[in-house]
């Protein structure tokens, strides 16, 4: 007896549309709804590792983006907007959140008299280097079962899948 790869619902679902649709390919589902599926659950375990420090999904991405952008920890809003996908809109209305909350402040820029700089303020950097490690552990218990040649080779074929969106 072979061992394969463990059944999976993205399975269940291909083989029904190859039953009732032979005439299509559906192939792509083989991938792309295990992308979704695995999408979702990280979105929860995301949620949960954030939620110890009171922090939303997107309080985090903004708070992470400042942090990894080194020190001073700070960037124009038109950055923060370009790094986390959203609208300036959108991201005029987290600021303020993140502002009231006094884990970041706005600055004026110097090189632009009519703009801001956000920073992220020490509380800030605290609560965001404590939801990244929380963030990892899980992370890490995601991909236990993968060697270390097979998360290196799943990393750069999904890098190739969406590396042509973070071009556009």
């Amino acid at each position: 007896m072979t061992s394969g790869p463990p059944e999976d619902e993205v399975g269940r679902l291909v083989a029904a549309w190859r039953r009732e649709r032979p005439d299509l390919d559906v192939a792509p589902l083989e991938v792309l709804s295990r992308v979704t599926r695995l999408s979702r659950y990280l979105d929860r375990q995301r949620a949960a590792a954030f939620s110890g420090g009171g922090l939303e999904p997107w309080e985090f991405d903004v708070l992470a983006a400042l942090r990894r952008s080194g020190d001073p920890y700070q960037l124009s809003p038109g950055t923060l907007v370009t790094e986390t996908l959203v609208t300036s809109g959108t991201m005029t209305n987290r600021i303020d959140r993140l502002a009231a909350r006094g884990l970041v402040r706005r600055l004026p820029d110097p090189d632009d008299g009519r703009g801001v700089l956000v920073r992220l303020t020490p509380p800030g950097q605290e609560l965001v280097d404590r939801a990244m490690a929380s963030l990892l552990t899980r992370e890490r218990a995601l991909l236990a079962d993968l060697s270390a040649g097979e998360r290196a080779t799943l990393a750069l074929l999904l890098r190739r899948l969406v590396a042509p969106f973070d071009a556009r």
